[in-house]
């Protein structure tokens, strides 16, 4: 399973990207997606890429995917969904902070699955 980080500056471009997730990169997303706070998810992005990000984002999710960290990176990679998302691997320090966060959060309402 991998989680991934999503930033947008609204909800229809954060759809979007989900459903980019599962009909282009062909990634399962199980569960629903978890809304986290975006100025937390910006302090998030910008320590796991170690870089200033370019645009704060309004939104921001954490979905967890049933596919492995590395086939959901080589996916995502192949896509361009109107949103930046990050493929949080258990190698950053921050990972457990992040899984904490998942699991204390509320759902993310608006999403529903295409994929049965």
């Amino acid at each position: 399973m991998a989680l991934i980080l999503i930033r947008a500056n609204n909800q229809k471009k954060l759809l979007n990207a989900l459903a980019d997730i599962e009909r282009h990169a062909k990634l399962k997303i199980t569960g629903k997606p978890r809304v986290i706070d975006s100025k937390k998810a910006d302090e998030l992005a910008k320590e796991i890429i170690k870089q200033k990000i370019r645009v704060n984002s309004k939104i921001a999710v954490l979905v967890n995917v049933l596919e492995d960290n590395t086939l959901s990176i080589l996916q995502i990679k192949n896509i361009h969904p109107p949103a930046h998302l990050i493929v949080i691997s258990d190698e950053y320090e921050s990972f457990e902070e992040i899984k904490n966060l998942y699991d204390v959060s509320s759902s993310f309402k608006g999403y529903y699955s295409h994929k049965k």
